[in-house]
């Protein structure tokens, strides 16, 4: 276990490594090139090393773009996860890590447009300043060339032209004006609040990215940033000639120059996205086929706190535990596609999810439901088996608000493993713990840990699920309530045998009390929670683990649902 640790994060920081890698190596290799060489000694001449930082940020922005459409293409992954069957399970497992790397990727085109659009606003601060000068420099001479037919080098040809005006009047600096908005927008809904909260804005405002593809294709087309040609380079050298642009001699014949000629850098966006994008839109297709399967609702559940439960079939539908669906309600928007994680167990006869009303459409859903049984459409089910739980002799899961529901597939197939004398089943004994803010939320949760605390006392086997339920908002109320109640064998706030402690976790005294009743086990510590959480756990493990490999040694995993 700890080998698959080791290799699970040796294989992440391999990846951000190469990632990062290449990034460094394109930006440092076309800055290095743009700004030595000779092909762009006229360019240099007029835009200084501002055109280095330009054409840097766009191969590296060219190269995140062909990037960022890959980590959202589901079916592909899944095909993947598919073939990687014969490699090690945590190899496979890196592909969960694909949103954290699609995000990643975003700040990296967010980061290089800033760069470039920076370098662009000082190259056409320099491009307007050579056109208006009469010194007779050579930035001033190039900035005439245009007079001469279509040997020009600088695109502005006007003393009356401002750097607001090519901004939105050219072809590359109206994309490149309409790309930057698009991708302020995309990432500023994109943050957990908006996503949480306002689900519709962060959906629609990401469907902005084919505005953004197109921009990026046409933003070089017109070619304005330009070098010398590669026959001119032949006849006249800058090393040679550059000279008599600024000093022309009346006597000259064979050792004169001719006036260089320039030509504009090919746009290439295209070839760098035209493969992923394709993969994309056969990905978006196959989505669509997949949708039209037909999905029958088995049971409507309308749980407390407005939770809707649905136990749906579909026909050559396999799960695991851990894994998610994304569901489709026609009736209420043809294009929007929601994730939910599977709450229901493999060994059942049915797929189910739990939906909590979070926002517009969830709140439409579940009204829809309430009056009528609409059609709903499934795809998936996505992401690796959370299987790692059933490899260890004790399992102490965590689940923090709304992320217990993957361990209600978790807890509900380790019972019917465990039931069924599964000779893959290491587990012995399951410590479950979960915070929560919100007493409402617990209820649909509560029937399964009442149905699971009730079948395992009718089987003998009432402690092989320990279970705490932690409440870390309450008021008066509910606290005059407890203490009224304190006496009563179940729980005034569940219902359940086992009472609700109020406050956090004392995560010190929870792992001591386990090492010493499982002082020769290897305990796997399962979270799905908050970052600060999973920093708190880690600790705890590395505390209490002991150095003695006959002792006590505790493993973390952050499971990413």
């Amino acid at each position: 276990t700890m080998g698959n640790w080791l290799i699970n994060h040796w294989f992440s920081a391999a990846v951000l490594a190469a990632w990062l890698g290449v990034n460094i190596f394109l930006f440092t290799y076309y800055f290095l090139f743009f700004d030595r060489d000779e092909y762009y000694f006229y360019t240099r001449a007029i835009l200084g090393s501002a055109l280095a930082w330009a054409r840097a940020s766009a191969k590296c922005l060219n190269f995140n773009s062909m990037l960022i459409l890959l980590p959202i293409c589901r079916n592909l992954l899944s095909f993947l996860r598919g073939t990687c069957l014969c490699c090690r399970r945590t190899l496979r497992k890196q592909l969960d890590h694909n949103l954290t790397f699609h995000k990643l990727v975003a700040y990296a085109l967010a980061l290089f447009t800033a760069v470039h659009t920076i370098a662009h606003l000082f190259n056409l601060e320099r491009y307007n300043h050579s056109q208006q000068a009469t010194d007779g420099s050579l930035p001033a001479v190039l900035s005439k060339m245009h007079l001469q037919g279509s040997k020009w080098l600088n695109p502005i040809h006007s003393n009356q032209t401002t750097v607001e005006y090519v901004a939105f009047t050219t072809i590359p600096g109206l994309t490149g004006v309409i790309i930057t908005l698009v991708l302020i927008l995309m990432v500023t809904s994109s943050t957990e609040f908006i996503r949480r909260n306002y689900f519709e804005v962060f959906w629609y405002t990401h469907h902005l990215f084919l505005i953004y593809f197109a921009g990026l294709v046409i933003h070089g087309i017109a070619g304005l940033v330009r070098g010398q040609t590669e026959e001119s380079m032949k006849d006249v050298h800058p090393h040679r000639c550059a000279q008599y642009l600024t000093e022309k001699y009346e006597d000259c014949w064979h050792d004169c120059c001719k006036d260089p000629e320039f030509g504009s850098i090919p746009a290439e966006s295209w070839k760098w996205v035209l493969a992923p994008f394709l993969l994309y839109v056969f990905e978006r297709i196959l989505r669509i086929w997949r949708a039209q399967q037909k999905v029958v609702v088995t049971k409507v559940v309308m749980h407390p706190a407005r939770v809707l439960e649905l136990q749906m079939q579909k026909k050559g539908f396999h799960m695991e535990v851990g894994q998610y669906i994304f569901v489709n309600c026609p009736a209420i928007s043809r294009l929007e596609w929601h994730p939910f994680t599977l709450t229901s167990a493999p060994e059942e006869d049915f797929f189910s999810i739990h939906i909590r009303a979070a926002g517009d459409w969830t709140e439409r859903l579940i009204n829809t439901f309430q009056q009528e049984m609409p059609r709903i459409e499934v795809d998936g089910p996505f992401g690796t088996a959370s299987e790692d739980v059933f490899q260890y002799e004790v399992a102490m899961l965590v689940g923090a608000g709304i992320g217990v529901t993957p361990f209600a597939s978790i807890l509900k197939s380790i019972w019917y493993k465990f039931q069924q004398g599964d000779q893959a089943l290491k587990t012995k004994k399951i410590y479950f713990y979960w915070l929560c803010r919100d007493t409402g939320a617990f209820a649909w949760f509560n029937d399964l840990l009442a149905s699971l605390e009730q079948k395992m006392a009718e089987s003998g086997k009432a402690d092989f699920l320990t279970y705490r339920l932690f409440l870390t908002g309450w008021n008066t109320s509910i606290a005059n309530n407890v203490a009224l109640d304190f006496d009563n064998a179940k729980d005034t706030v569940t219902g359940l045998r086992q009472k609700t402690i109020f406050g956090r976790p004392m995560w010190n005294s929870e792992f001591s009390a386990m090492a010493a009743a499982h002082p020769r086990s290897v305990v796997g510590v399962f979270l799905c929670g908050p970052g600060s959480l999973a920093k708190s756990l880690q600790k705890s493990c590395h505390q209490h683990s002991s150095l003695d490999p006959r002792k006590v040694k505790f493993y973390f995993n952050k499971e990413n649902f």
